[in-house]
């Protein structure tokens, strides 16, 4: 612990900040001359200048302090740098440390190795300017705020002995999701899992405005943490001694408080919810910086910001004062001849896996174990025929998950996120064994509410999120269940997660971690009882726009499909998984075993439900989704049945990116195999369950592509029935016959006629949903059969 007699300590701690400092401004400035061996010419400054200034300095203060405190207390902790552009602050720490050398050994510690690290930052060929997947120790990269609390909340579940130091902007405070996030303390165990300590870092501005929090009264501010739960300590100024002190103090007691919390919590069993500490970090934006520029303040101030000095060769007055910042921190004093940090210097960082940035958390594929998985055939719905009665896909699926949630709760892996929708989306089998974890106040008439469960629930889409990938990232394995809809609430957040791993993947200290699996539910074609606001399948489209090697779509048709798909997407490593399904009763398709072997192949013949054996199809019924292949296989079987010369190929899409060509996607399938299940010239009557001009997308540069022809949902919805909704959107049976009449020349006069009666039969649907509220019992009552 830090006390007066410590002085020497707290001086060793600000030599350190100087040369985290000057290699900050380092990795902004300087092409060569890394020591200032020489004095500084416009040659040795980057000709583009790019990077955050503003937020690093207190960012290397905060490094600077944890590194004590993690020796001090042997503490197992990461860094989380919600302001992400403070790039240069996490690089130049994990560099100081020796953990960025291991990881890259051409970035050497001498002054080679600076030359490098600079030369690199925000360079082309080089780093982002944030934290990004290239730093060792970032599980977050920052580059869009708003997510750091909550994925440092993510890491700590079920990781008891982890501290993760939040650092968190007061831009991105402003941010909703970081503003929900405070609520996380509401679910934490501090029995089972580890502690979060936000260290909100007010240095009063953004871009170019005053923050919010830093324009209240500090009484005001004390007031909102303490509101949200937390018990927050100030450290505040800017004179360097005396802040060094504050913050050393203040660091001294969190810790003292977190591990009373969890002492008192683990030895008596009291799950009660703690009042948890934070720290308040007051401290000038571009602290250390340039003070007065051109006649304007810089220093604390937004104009420092990103670059506080110009390009010297646009303002070549602006080199001096450049060469004057770099050396205020006295960079001979801090390095040796051959450019390492003085050893004194260097004693101060953690050692081994102890330093933030080699921590495995960080790197949480190195500390992923393989679920136990059930045996997902064990589940299975008796398909004797096809078309049988199911009681809704998700509900078969949810003993499955209730299964794999009890064969690892002893290694406390795997848990199950949602906004409140578990229950709705037909996976109440999962309460079974488990509950929702929950550690606010409870009432008598709760359910399933507990301090220790599997399953997370909180009324925000990107707290489920920003739970999972952080639990993701830092080694284990998770489901993520939502209304189809309102996933697009997360859309930004896929964007960055599925860019993380795209880069990951790449890396090769990087090791891979479990997929990001999402559930899909409540979708667009049930949701006739909440109206328009509810019906969305957009969601896959804005999936497609990421790597191929990254993004998988799945569509299973029925339960049993279902569950191999899911079998499968929870075992795999790396991706993104998009899974969609029903919630309602509807037909069962497969049995199990032609499940299997129809969701490894992605998409096949149903050739129970075809008719061309023997000779070319006339027209191929293509369905992609659990309503669109009802709707299709009633199609099929009015086709069969009135017009029973007509050949019909029916081909099933499971995994959705098998439309496109291997050399697009690695499920693509090459031009030959397509065309001999969808023909190089016969019409392709297409039902999909989302909008239809994806599938037209995925298929352009096919042979047969202007034959393809696309019914989907087209923005069509409101409070209606379920077969309404079909219809609405033209994807309903009696359409798709339709348009089976309209391209096959060969249906004649009696395509004509059967057309007319289908008109007819759609005029007779409207009028009886208006008069008695549901649907016709030939739509309700349908089952599969030929001679339907």
């Amino acid at each position: 612990m830090i006390s007066s007699s410590s002085k020497s300590q707290l001086q060793l701690m600000d030599a350190y900040w100087r040369a985290a400092n000057y290699i900050s401004v380092g990795q902004i400035y300087l092409y060569d001359n890394p020591l200032l061996k020489r004095p500084l010419k416009l040659t040795d400054v980057k000709h583009m200048l790019l990077g955050h200034w503003g937020t690093t300095p207190g960012q290397n203060f905060i490094y600077v302090h944890l590194n004590r405190i993690i020796k001090e207390f042997d503490l197992n902790m990461i860094y989380v740098s919600g302001p992400g552009h403070g790039g240069p602050a996490v690089v130049g720490n994990t560099y100081l440390e020796g953990t960025y050398s291991e990881y890259y050994p051409d970035i050497s510690q001498d002054e080679a190795g600076l030359r490098k690290l600079f030369l690199q930052f925000s360079f082309p060929g080089g780093i982002p300017s944030h934290a990004s997947p290239e730093c060792p120790g970032s599980i977050h990269e920052g580059g869009e705020l708003g997510y750091s609390l909550s994925h440092s909340f993510g890491a700590v579940f079920d990781n008891p002995e982890l501290i993760v130091a939040c650092v968190v902007g007061d831009g991105e405070a402003e941010t909703g999701p970081l503003a929900t996030a405070w609520h996380s303390n509401k679910f934490l165990n501090p029995i089972t899992d580890g502690a979060v300590l936000p260290i909100l870092h007010l240095n009063g501005f953004k871009i170019s405005n005053p923050t919010v929090l830093a324009r209240i009264t500090r009484e005001e501010l004390e007031q909102l943490m303490r509101g949200y739960g937390w018990i927050p300590h100030f450290v505040e100024g800017h004179e360097h001694e005396q802040m060094h002190k504050d913050m050393a103090r203040t660091l001294d007691l969190v810790v003292q408080q977190i591990r009373s919390i969890q002492h008192d919590a683990r030895s008596s069993g009291n799950t009660a919810r703690p009042r948890w500490p934070m720290i308040i970090l007051n401290s000038p934006k571009g602290w250390t910086g340039p003070k007065i520029v051109d006649n304007l303040q810089i220093e604390g101030t937004f104009r420092s910001h990103q670059v506080p000095l110009s390009d010297p060769a646009s303002k070549p007055e602006h080199l001096p004062l450049l060469e004057a910042w770099l050396r205020s921190y006295g960079p001979e004093e801090l390095f040796d001849a051959r450019g390492r940090l003085i050893p004194e210097l260097a004693a101060l960082a953690p050692v081994g896996a102890r330093r933030m940035g080699a921590n495995p958390h960080a790197n949480g594929g190195l500390l992923l174990r393989d679920l136990r998985m059930p045996d997902y055939r064990k589940y299975a719905v008796d398909v004797p025929l096809p078309g049988v009665g199911g009681i809704g896909d998700t509900r078969v699926l949810g003993p499955f998950l209730r299964d794999v949630v009890k064969l690892n709760a002893p290694q406390r892996n795997f848990r199950v996120f949602g906004p409140d929708e578990t229950l709705s989306n037909g996976l109440g089998a999962i309460f079974e064994d488990t509950n929702r974890q929950w550690n606010g106040a409870t009432v008598p008439n709760d359910e399933f509410l507990a301090a220790d469960g599997r399953v997370m629930e909180m009324l925000s889409e990107h707290q489920c999120e920003g739970w999972l990938e952080g639990y993701l990232l830092t080694g284990r394995h998770g489901v993520f269940n939502c209304y189809e809809a309102f996933i697009h609430i997360i859309d930004s957040m896929f964007n960055q997660h599925a860019k993380w791993l795209k880069v990951t993947s790449g890396i090769p200290w990087r090791s891979k971690i479990s997929s990001l699996n999402y559930l899909l539910t409540s979708h667009v074609w049930r949701q006739d009882h909440n109206g328009f606001t509810h019906q969305d399948p957009g969601f896959i489209d804005h999936v497609v726009n990421k790597k191929a090697s990254v993004v998988r779509i799945y569509l299973p048709p029925d339960a049993n499909c279902l569950l191999s798909v899911m079998d499968h997407c929870i075992r795999s490593r790396h991706y993104v998984n998009v899974v969609i399904a029903g919630k309602h009763p509807a037909p069962q398709w497969l049995s199990m075993d032609a499940a299997l072997v129809h969701c490894s192949q992605g998409l096949g013949i149903w050739q129970w439900a075809s008719n061309d054996q023997d000779q070319p199809p006339d027209v191929v019924m293509a369905c992609c989704g659990d309503v669109p292949t009802l709707e299709t296989l009633a199609a099929v079987s009015i086709l069969r049945k009135h017009l029973p010369d007509l050949r019909i190929r029916v081909v099933n899409i499971v995994d959705l990116m098998k439309l496109q060509p291997r050399s697009e996607h690695p499920h693509g399938m090459d031009d030959i195999d397509f065309d001999g299940l969808f023909t190089r010239d016969r019409p392709v009557i297409f039902a999909f369950h989302a909008y239809p001009w994806l599938i037209h997308r995925l298929t352009y540069r096919r042979a047969n592509h202007s034959n393809i022809h696309v019914r989907g949902y087209k923005e069509e919805g409101t409070i209606t029935t379920p077969f309404d909704m079909t219809v609405l959107n033209e994807l309903d049976r009696f359409h798709l016959v339709m348009d089976v009449i309209d391209r096959v020349p060969k249906t004649g006069s009696k395509g004509v006629y059967l057309k007319q009666q289908l008109g007819d039969k759609l005029i007779e649907h409207k009028q009886y949903i208006n008069r008695h509220g549901q649907d016709m019992p030939e739509i309700r009552d349908w089952h599969w059969g030929i001679s339907s």
